[in-house]
């Protein structure tokens, strides 16, 4: 992994042998803390609102998996 900082980036070059699952759990959680580094959201509060959003979408849709 080789990390370069710029003006006003930073890059970040991995291997191509890089596990693609891996490197898009690191992508998601660095899109996640870059969306919410404003807001001073916890992430206990995103797992409660994302619990929430599951349980109704399951409620409205049970009945097709039946």
């Amino acid at each position: 992994m080789i990390i370069e900082r710029t003006t006003d980036e930073f890059v970040i070059r991995f291997p191509f042998t890089t596990n693609n699952e891996r490197m898009q759990d690191m992508i998601d959680y660095l899109r996640f803390k870059e969306l919410t580094a404003d807001y001073g959201v916890t992430q206990s509060e995103v797992d409660q609102l994302a619990k929430a959003i599951n349980r109704k979408w399951w409620e409205e849709n049970q009945s097709k998996f039946e």
